[in-house]
């Protein structure tokens, strides 16, 4: 990575603004964020923010729904996690907790407020956007009527610079089944499109791959 996206990551990684939130939340956990930028990498996912299991690993995606994100990319761990490929941009850093009721809270705004534009300013122009769960699409393309089901079936709207999905947790299995479309024509565009934009010279380990084993 570059030297300014390395003290990026350095700035956000010992960020701690939502301490005072996270303390008053049923986990009572410290803040850890969890950044993977990128110089160089074609794709961006946006994602919502880390579960419970990726706040202990301290790698994004690293539960059931990175299983399931990866597959609808069509692309391994490996390629995932190789930063000549991918950077992972979600709108909080840090797990927001439970709730009492145990539900997710949502990501904090005070985290995108802070960082987000400041991230995409300096990271590259991407060749595609893959946009995971409610809140990165609003935030990428607005509100709109329907939420995410329309937003994701009017997916060609934006295609084929972002792909807009739901969010690939278990807790979507339901709409998944009742939506069989978004694996019929979604999917086959998205992995067509991923395949497309992925550098092809990856021959040799990046410093992204060297790092993934250190995690």
């Amino acid at each position: 990575m570059s030297q300014a996206i390395d003290r990026l990551e350095e700035k956000i990684r010992a960020c701690r603004l939502c301490q005072p939130m996270f303390q008053q939340t049923a986990t009572g956990h410290s803040p850890r964020p969890v950044p993977w930028l990128s110089a160089t990498a074609p794709i961006l996912i946006a994602g919502q923010a880390p579960g419970a299991r990726v706040h202990r690993l301290g790698r994004p995606f690293a539960d059931p729904s990175g299983d399931r994100l990866r597959a609808w990319l069509g692309v391994s761990a490996d390629e995932f996690y190789d930063r000549r490929c991918f950077a992972i941009l979600p709108m909080a850093f840090c797990f927001p907790g439970y709730s009492a009721s145990g539900a997710d809270l949502p990501p904090p705004q005070l985290c995108a407020d802070t960082w987000r534009d400041r991230v995409l300013g300096a990271m590259p122009d991407f060749e595609l956007t893959v946009l995971v769960g409610g809140p990165a699409l609003v935030w990428h393309l607005g509100k709109r009527t329907g939420g995410v089901t329309e937003t994701v079936r009017n997916w060609r709207e934006c295609f084929p610079g972002t792909v807009p999905l739901p969010h690939p947790s278990w807790r979507n299995n339901a709409w998944l089944r009742k939506n069989p479309w978004f694996e019929n024509e979604v999917l086959p565009a998205l992995r067509e499109r991923v395949k497309e934009v992925l550098p092809t010279d990856r021959s040799q380990p990046g410093p992204a791959d060297q790092e993934c084993t250190q995690i």
